[in-house]
């Protein structure tokens, strides 16, 4: 154990004399917490919208004026009378929705019939394109809601005339307002602890192969499991430290609850870092230079997190993708650290995940001792 402090004062003392790992460690993730939370968004605005209104009736101007003043688009004046003019608009790129009122459609709205509204959408950006639909289904539904109220009450005394009046009130759990940066927040903490606990940890050992530093602590006593530990600990505790930073950062700047334990967290992102260290050890152990283990470290962490559920839901995965998630180290701190802060979730709600991860780090710190080689 003594061996092991060495050790970590050691790495401690190498890490705070080099004067651009300091910013690197807790400058760099305050900029990424604040950029990557407001940047990595599906919330869509500024969608550039042209109306075509051969209705030209008071509800289609209503429900017009909803749409353009609502936060989420621009409004782009129709040019040409006609529709191959307005698709010309969207062809160059200068709409992004076209929203055509057929003739007499309140006329028929009134008559109590289905009445069609045609919408076009530019869908090179698929996902885009699904988020604008959805934002003016909801708005004209609740336009056509309250218009439907209006209507009710002015055709009270006409027996012949029958509206059917529909309300729901739906309950958010866990994010009432919806807002995306509650989710976000947690996702880019583990982002930003990942790259602390495995890519710090990993090019640390090959830097030490690489100013020679290695050969000198080979021929000591030291064992390699000692040597190994002593090298993980102190990013351990950098990456817990930037952990809580990010917590309060995310706590005073963005509001995320905070309704689990975070003794709990604390305990969820050791079993974490000790995973993804021990995986970026085993890299640094097959490379020679700084070089080598950064490629690699970042061609399997970018694997991982864009896997890990973090901007698309793991459920809408092909099922091999699905089954081959429970290899991948991120998803399971994306999944837990979810759970803890934001539904308040217990040890007994997460043993379907923390347990194989446990499982999952104990092997992988296993085999990166069995792979590194020590000569006396």
């Amino acid at each position: 154990m003594q061996r092991i402090l060495f050790i970590i004062r050691k790495e401690f003392l190498q890490i705070f004399r080099n004067r651009f790992m300091v910013p690197i460690i807790f400058v760099v993730p305050l900029v990424q917490l604040i950029i990557l939370v407001n940047a990595a968004t599906l919330e869509m605005k500024n969608i550039r919208i042209t109306i075509v209104d051969n209705d030209n009736s008071s509800l289609s101007r209503g429900l017009s004026d909803h749409i353009v003043h609502s936060p989420f688009f621009i409004h782009v004046p129709q040019k040409g009378n006609n529709l191959n003019q307005v698709m010309r608009s969207m062809e160059k790129d200068k709409t992004d929705v076209i929203l055509i009122f057929p003739d007499r459609f309140s006329h028929t709205l009134h008559q109590n019939r289905p009445a069609d509204l045609q919408l076009l959408i530019n869908a090179i950006n698929g996902m885009k394109a699904g988020i604008t639909s959805s934002y003016i289904a909801q708005i004209v539904r609740n336009y056509l809601a309250s218009a439907v109220n209006e209507l009710a009450v002015s055709s009270s005394a006409q027996p012949g005339i029958r509206v059917q009046q529909i309300s729901a009130s739906p309950l958010y759990w866990y994010n009432p307002e919806l807002n995306y940066k509650i989710f976000m927040v947690p996702a880019i903490l583990v982002i930003l602890v990942t790259l602390t606990g495995a890519l710090l940890a990993g090019l640390n050992l090959v830097r030490e192969k690489e100013i020679g530093t290695i050969e000198q602590i080979n021929v000591t006593p030291i064992g390699k499991f000692e040597f190994l530990a002593g090298k993980l600990i102190p990013f351990l505790i950098i990456a817990l430290a930037e952990l809580a930073f990010g917590l309060a950062m995310g706590k005073i700047l963005f509001h995320i609850p905070i309704l689990g334990s975070l003794l709990l967290l604390v305990g969820v992102v050791v079993v974490y870092l000790i995973l993804v260290q021990s995986f970026s050890l085993l890299i640094s152990t097959v490379s020679n230079t700084q070089q080598q283990a950064m490629f690699l470290i970042f061609f399997f962490i970018l694997i991982f997190i864009m896997t890990s559920g973090i901007f698309t839901p793991v459920e809408s995965m092909p099922e091999l993708a699905q089954k081959l998630d429970w290899l991948n180290p991120v998803f399971y701190l994306m999944k837990m650290i979810r759970m803890i802060l934001l539904k308040g979730s217990t040890l007994l709600d997460i043993l379907p995940y923390l347990l194989p991860m446990s499982l999952y780090a104990a092997v992988m710190f296993l085999i990166a001792v069995r792979a590194y080689r020590k000569t006396a």
